[in-house]
């Protein structure tokens, strides 16, 4: 039997069993690979152990009703209790840095590559190979394309500082929608013995934004005494 034919033959032996873990290995390493090279919590080593353990346990699934001898069997058991267990996985890859999450994508590539150690498990190359090319295509050619039509932004908590009780709250929002910042929330407090208001707002802000323009700008809007942007309050 040639390689193609031991990828899709419907009787586990050793060849077939060796074939399969070997283009599971290298389809879970490619994946691993590109996530590596953006220093991403899950690399080369956690995908391909991912897609190698789910090929192995499909092929386990059909191995076992050819063997015992249970007619009845249900190869889908394990492989359904792969895709529900993967998901422990999957949240371990997040990262919480203040209101933004980071690893969405990553745990998204260890589900899909649970998926293709299956589908090379239960001998359905074809269909596993065409879905390594997919996600290899919208891993590392999609994010350019993505970054151009939705411009990266974080969470982040602003707060602007006033030496007096009195000032114009729509000239901050002009300055902050000219420089491309999104307003979600908004909190304000008085200091009545110094007279002083503080406005705290919860903004998507651009990756890109120019600080030291948005920093000069408000100070135009008021007595501004400070000017903070961070993750946390």
């Amino acid at each position: 039997m040639n390689i193609l034919e031991l990828l899709s033959a419907k009787e586990i032996g050793t060849e077939v069993a060796l074939i399969r873990l070997l283009f599971a290995m290298i389809a879970g390493g490619i994946i691993g690979a590109e996530r590596e090279m953006r220093r991403q919590v899950a690399g080369l080593r956690t995908h391909i152990l991912i897609c190698l353990g789910s090929c192995l346990l499909m092929m386990l699934s059909i191995w076992m009703p050819q063997t015992v001898g249970l007619d009845k069997g249900d190869p889908g058991r394990i492989a359904a209790q792969v895709v529900s267990g993967i998901g422990f996985l999957g949240a371990g890859a997040f990262i919480k840095i203040g209101n933004n999450v980071k690893g969405m994508t990553t745990a998204a590539s260890l589900w899909v590559v649970a998926a293709i150690g299956l589908t090379i498990g239960g001998g359905m190359w074809r269909a596993s190979l065409i879905t390594l090319g997919l996600v290899i295509f919208a891993l590392a050619f999609l994010e350019p394309l993505e970054r151009r039509i939705f411009p990266a932004e974080r969470f982040k908590y602003l707060s602007v500082w006033f030496a007096e009780s009195s000032m114009d709250r729509e000239k901050v929002f002009k300055v902050l929608r000219d420089h491309g910042i999104k307003i979600q929330t908004m909190d304000a407090s008085l200091d009545i013995g110094k007279g002083s208001t503080k406005l705290t707002y919860l903004t998507k802000i651009p990756e890109a934004l120019n600080i030291e323009s948005l920093f000069k700008e408000l100070r135009k809007v008021g007595d501004v005494e400070k000017v903070k942007i961070e993750e946390n309050l």
